[in-house]
């Protein structure tokens, strides 16, 4: 996926506005960072990149 790093900023943005305005705690940012990396590491990581990057160029192409 060619948009990795502006896709991380905007997740990054999302939680922090969660997390400031929303009332995300601390806990509930570690339990989906932990799930993050456990399911990058599963056999379901390249599935989901593959729905990321869809949805990506979905949301990006011009009609």
């Amino acid at each position: 996926m060619t948009i990795t790093v502006p896709l991380v900023v905007l997740v990054g943005v999302a939680v922090w506005v969660a997390w400031r305005y929303i009332g995300l705690r601390v806990w509930h940012l570690v339990l989906c960072l932990v799930f993050g990396f456990l399911l990058a590491s599963s056999a379901a990581a390249p599935s989901i990149d593959r729905l990321l990057t869809g949805l990506v160029r979905m949301v990006t192409t011009k009609h």
